[in-house]
């Protein structure tokens, strides 16, 4: 089931965050992890949230602004059983999602983006906090 997020939410999207980040994003420097983390927070008030839930639990959520997807979260232990197609699907039908933005080093994201209809548009150096993390910009 696909809701919206509330902020009683964001403990556990806190931790579908960490588990999914701590399994995809093996190039991240730990301090960079840690600032990250820090500002989830900060990071949820800037979009609008939405989560799918799995026997009433959440399991993964995206963030939207506009036509982008700005987030994209599976709990690793529901990754590769659909949630993100869902939560993509929905973004794109529901909330006119057209563009993400992704890690070019999160091989598995930039393929599952692919597969869901996405292509590259451009590329940046460095990710929205100024860090060298380069960001594929992709589009429907």
């Amino acid at each position: 089931m696909i809701r919206k997020i509330e902020k009683a939410d964001y403990p556990r999207m806190k931790e579908i965050w960490t588990s999914a980040v701590e399994h995809t994003h093996d190039f991240l420097k730990r301090e960079d992890f840690e600032y990250y983390q820090a500002q989830l927070p900060f990071y949820f008030e800037q979009v609008t949230l939405w989560g799918f839930e799995e026997e009433g639990v959440l399991v993964g959520f995206i963030g939207t602004a506009g036509d982008s997807l700005e987030m994209l979260f599976i709990h690793n232990d529901c990754r590769g059983k659909g949630v993100g197609r869902k939560l993509v699907t929905y973004g794109i039908a529901n909330l006119q999602v057209s563009k993400v933005d992704v890690n070019e080093q999160n091989a598995q994201a930039v393929g599952f983006y692919k597969h869901m209809g996405f292509r590259t548009t451009g590329r940046s150096e460095c990710d929205g906090q100024g860090k060298a993390y380069p960001i594929l910009h992709m589009s429907l």
